[in-house]
Parts: C-alpha cells; sequence; structure tokens
C-alpha cells in the first residue's frame, strides 16, 4: 500500500501519466530496489549516488523510462547538460509522447545556449499538452534568450493564466507589460 502512495505521490509531483509509470517499472524486485534506492538519493542532494543506482539500474533494464529521466534530472542539476540530454534523448526514443522529457531536455539545450534546439522541444512539449504551464514558462526564457522580449512575455503571461505562481514575478523582473 505504502508503494502504491509513493507511487502516486511521484506521478503528481513529477506530472507523469500511469502509462508512463507501468512502462517505466520493472518486475524485477532488486532493479525496482535500485531504483527506490536512486530516487531517494536523489531526493537527498546525493546526485553522484543516485546517477550510479540509476546506471544499475539501466544495465539490468536499458528501457526503464523514469531512470533516464531521474538520471538525466541528477545531470542537470549537477550542470552535466549533455549527459542530461542523452538520457532525455533515451526516454524521447523509448517514448515519443513523453511531454516531461521534451521540456526537461529543452531547458538542458536552454543551459547549452542551444535556444533553437530547446525552442523545437517546448514546441512539441506545447503540441502534446498545449496547457502545460512550464513549457511557456521555458519557452519564454529561450525566447528572451534569442531576443524575442515580446514573445517571452506573451509566454509568460500565458503560463501565469495556466497557474503558474512565479510567472508573475518572472513578468515584473523583465518588465513586461
Amino acid at each position: 500500500m505504502r508503494y502504491l502512495i509513493f507511487c502516486l505521490a511521484f506521478l503528481l509531483l513529477h506530472d507523469l501519466r500511469a502509462q508512463d509509470l507501468a512502462m517505466a517499472t520493472s518486475s524485477d524486485k532488486e532493479t525496482e530496489k535500485l531504483f527506490k534506492d536512486g530516487e531517494r538519493a536523489y531526493q537527498s542532494g546525493a546526485y553522484d549516488k543516485a546517477i550510479s543506482c540509476f546506471d544499475q539500474v539501466l544495465e539490468r533494464d536499458a528501457d526503464h523510462l523514469n531512470a533516464y529521466l531521474q538520471r538525466g534530472f541528477c545531470f542537470n542539476l549537477k550542470k552535466e547538460y549533455l549527459d542530461a540530454v542523452a538520457d532525455f534523448s533515451a526516454v524521447i526514443a523509448r517514448k515519443p509522447d513523453h511531454v516531461w522529457a521534451y521540456i526537461s531536455r529543452g531547458s538542458a539545450y536552454n543551459h547549452m545556449d542551444l535556444h533553437e534546439k530547446a525552442l523545437a522541444d517546448f514546441e512539441a512539449a506545447l503540441a502534446m499538452d498545449p496547457k502545460n504551464q512550464e513549457a511557456y514558462n521555458n519557452r519564454g526564457w529561450a525566447k528572451k534568450e534569442k531576443g524575442d522580449q515580446e514573445g517571452a512575455c506573451a509566454d509568460w503571461k500565458q503560463s501565469k493564466r495556466l497557474g503558474n505562481s512565479e510567472a508573475g514575478i518572472i513578468l515584473q523582473n523583465n518588465h513586461c507589460k
């Protein structure tokens, strides 16, 4: 029962759909133990340990979507953006409609100053989920970096309309009217 509650909380926190989790979990108990150990390490900020656990999961199950996703988050937080892009791309290759993999890869591209690639990923995410406030927010940052202040402000306004409480601060700090 605790595992079910954890899974539901994970889905809500990461905005993953049930079919994402179903595709991403393995029936191998040792693999799932390693995955849970990786999640705990990730949540405690021990990113190297988490990466090691997710590496082991992927050695056992090369199609474990959540291991790629979580390891990608770790790489992103460690500013190892090429590795993050590789992991998010692995998710997309296995599940081309995984919205958060596109958003996450787009964010990594933004950090690498590859704003055209970032924009393409945010566009793909918004084509699948037109009400995704995070995709609008991140696309705003990519547009700003490309010199499109008006487009950035429009995206941040849409993100705010969709419920992103941070967007109001972003709009104010970037002098959007």
